[in-house]
This record gives C-alpha cells, sequence and structure tokens, in this order.
C-alpha cells in the first residue's frame, strides 16, 4: 500500500512532536507500507515570517512572500528526515523544485497543475520514507508560489492522485470534522462521515479543518480522506462521495470572521453591468463570494457582496481604477462582519431549514443583513460581535450537539 500522511504545524511545532510524527509513520513503514509525508511549517512559524516581513515593509511583494514562506516547510522536512535518520529509517526531504509540483502564477494562492512523480517513485522504489514541502510549488518563471493558507491540504491530495495513492490521511490538531468549531461551540459533535459536497462547502465558509481546494481535488480524483489528530490515536472523520449513515438535516455550522462587505452604490441599471463589475475583479484573482443587488431605482442599482479580507485593498483599489468604466458613485466597505453558515445534504428534502436559522438568531437579537442560499447550504451576513453567539444557537436549534 501507498499512504500519504499531511502533518499540520501543531504536529511538529517541536523536537517531542515531531518524533512523535516520526514514530507514527514508521509503524506504518514497518507494515511494508510505501510512506510520503507532507508537512507544514512548524507551529506558528509562518506567522513569525509575516510579522518579519511586514516590519521590514508594511506592504510586502506578494513574490518575495512566496520566496520567504518556503523557508519554513523546508525546515520542518530537513528536521523529520534527520529524526528518521536518529530512528534509523531511511528518508529523504524534498522541496517543490525537486520533487517538481507545477503551479500557476498567482504569488499567494497558485494553483497546482501537475506533478512530476519520477523523483519520489525512485525514492520509494529505494525504499524511503520520502517528506515533502507543502503548501509550496514553482510557477513556469522558476519561482516559488505557494498555495494559500492551509495549502499542504492541497499539496497531500495532489500527490495522493497522482501517485494513486491507497489512502490520504490528514492529521491536524483536532481528532476529525466536528458539527461546528469546538473551540467556539463546545458541544460540537465529532462525524465519522461527511460527502465531500458538505466539506467543500465547510472549508470554503471558515470551517478550518482542510484547505477547500483540497476538498475540490479529492471529490475529483476519488481521494478517499481521513481527517485524524495528529496526538491521539482515535478513528478520525472520513471524507468521500457518499455516506452510510442516516442523513443528517445538517451537518455542520460555519463561522468566518476573515470576509468583508464593499458595497457598490449608483451603478447604472442597465444590463452587462454586474459582468463588468465582476470581471474587473476576477482578472485581479479576487473571489466574491455572498453578493446582493439591490432593485434598480432612478436608473441606477446598488451592488454589495463580499471578499476575503487579505484582498480589500486590492479589491478597492481594483474599483477606483476601473471608476469609469465602471461609472459607480461611491463605494462603502465594512470590516466588522461574519458570515454563519450552515450545510447539509439533507436540507435539499426538508422545507423550512432557513426559517429555523433565521428563528434562532431572531431570538438571540441577531440581525441578518445578506442573505445567500444553494442547495445544501444557507449563508448570513452577520456583525462580528454576534459570531459566536449566533453560532451556538443555530448548532442548538438544529440539536446537533454531543
Amino acid at each position: 500500500m501507498l499512504i500519504v500522511k499531511k502533518f499540520g504545524g501543531t504536529s511538529v511545532a517541536n523536537k517531542e512532536r515531531i518524533y512523535n510524527v516520526a514514530n507514527r509513520c514508521v509503524e506504518e513503514y514497518k507494515k511494508g507500507n510505501d510512506v510520503v509525508v507532507v508537512l507544514s511549517a512548524m507551529g506558528k512559524y509562518t506567522d513569525e515570517l509575516i510579522s518579519m516581513a511586514e516590519d521590514i515593509n508594511e506592504k510586502p511583494p506578494k513574490r518575495e512572500m512566496d520566496m520567504l514562506f518556503t523557508i519554513g516547510e523546508q525546515m520542518s522536512v530537513s528536521l523529520m528526515a534527520m529524526a528518521f535518520d536518529k530512528l534509523g529509517v531511511p528518508a529523504v526531504s524534498l522541496n517543490a523544485f525537486q520533487v517538481a509540483m507545477h503551479t500557476t502564477s498567482v504569488h499567494g494562492n497558485a494553483r497546482l497543475k501537475r506533478i512530476d512523480t519520477e523523483r519520489i517513485r525512485r525514492e520509494l522504489e529505494n525504499h524511503k520514507i520520502v517528506i515533502v514541502t507543502g503548501f509550496q510549488g514553482v510557477n513556469k518563471y522558476d519561482d516559488y508560489t505557494t498555495l494559500g493558507r492551509g495549502g499542504s491540504d492541497t499539496t497531500a491530495v495532489a500527490l495522493a492522485a497522482a501517485l494513486h495513492a491507497d489512502a490520504c490521511e490528514i492529521y491536524t490538531d483536532v481528532d476529525g470534522v466536528y458539527t461546528a468549531d469546538p473551540r467556539k461551540v463546545p458541544k460540537a459533535r465529532k462525524l465519522k462521515e461527511i460527502t465531500y459536497d458538505e466539506m467543500l462547502d465547510l472549508a470554503t465558509l471558515g470551517a478550518g479543518v482542510l484547505h477547500n481546494r483540497s476538498v475540490e481535488m479529492a471529490k475529483k480524483y476519488g481521494v478517499p480522506l481521513v481527517v485524524r489528530s495528529s496526538l491521539n490515536n482515535s478513528e478520525g472523520t472520513v471524507v468521500k462521495e457518499e455516506v452510510t449513515v442516516e442523513r443528517m438535516l445538517i451537518s455542520g455550522v460555519a463561522l468566518d470572521t476573515e470576509a468583508v462587505r464593499i458595497a457598490v452604490i449608483g451603478l447604472k441599471d442597465v444590463p452587462g453591468m454586474a459582468f463588468k463589475l465582476f470581471d474587473v475583479l476576477a482578472k485581479k484573482h479576487i473571489n466574491v463570494d455572498v453578493i446582493l443587488q439591490s432593485i434598480g431605482r432612478a436608473g441606477t442599482k446598488d451592488i454589495s457582496f463580499t471578499v476575503d479580507g487579505k484582498d480589500l485593498d486590492d479589491a478597492i483599489a481594483t474599483l477606483e481604477e476601473n471608476k469609469a468604466r465602471l461609472g459607480y458613485q461611491e463605494l462603502h466597505s465594512e470590516r466588522n462582519i461574519a458570515k454563519l453558515s450552515i450545510v447539509g445534504a439533507g436540507m435539499m428534502s426538508n422545507p423550512g431549514v432557513a426559517a429555523k436559522m433565521f428563528e434562532s438568531l431572531y431570538n438571540e437579537g441577531v440581525n441578518i443583513n445578506m442573505i445567500s442560499t444553494s442547495e445544501i447550504r444557507v449563508t448570513v451576513l452577520i456583525n462580528e460581535k454576534d459570531g459566536v453567539r449566533a453560532m451556538n444557537a443555530v448548532h442548538d436549534a438544529f440539536n446537533l450537539a454531543d
């Protein structure tokens, strides 16, 4: 069997945890399995790098940030290889160039295009554990790129797909996928299994357990995922196409406090205006989520939408550069917001789910600013200060408690 194991930053935060990971991988190796290990940067090291960069330049170039970020994963994989050597197990550490992991050229949020597996397969044939840097790639200009925060998950799934691995295990500081973030909702319950679609929505909407593109890729290539804790031996949560248990109405509640809202006021109420607006943002690789358009009045309309907080400055700059083309009157932005979402395939066949969510928010005195829905999710925009309280209220309303 070929197994890909990904370990997050907290799993390799110090010497003791590095050896804990190494011993777990050696157990698998001694069973006769081929093992590929994907690592994130140690602990909060990426945050330290960001702090150092911003101390030098408060708006550092994205290319140089990617160059800086790759240090963290390279440190992790080399130290891990040293631990395997100490344990008497042959291993080799590889970075994005050595693999090679080819990506697009969008610094800070690149996408994987293909992986050359020849080097990894050669090392596996020589009975070595292969340790690969997560989160990073290389573009056509031979520059380092990074896949966005949490991108090591995507590295692991992509390797599992490219190598036709028998399993892909994602190890984190929690022992599976919960109905809500257990650090914010004490009553949250661990799920035995969840569908790709539900996990994708939860990851996109702020659940934080998996990188959303890793789930997208796992679904596309049929990679079976298991989310487990690196600190204990619990079974974890299986992410797959279909679940066998009785379908729950709601699988989870997610809260995203990183979003910001932008309102474009006084656009001409003519066909094609929404296309023009979102086209200029798309060309700058700015993702837009919840969208609300007002009813046209006096020949104008307003469009509000959310973007990730880190994209706010770029979004505002892009819209201001294109003001003449778009012809709007004013721009407003708001940071103190949160996106609260419920996700569950069960809501497709159950009317009244949104009403129950809205009722629980009303009972808590939480005001809703915007609403977005799909077949398996309902998302509302609320004030950030109400976020955790609202999340617990909705979690209780749907009886998701452990």
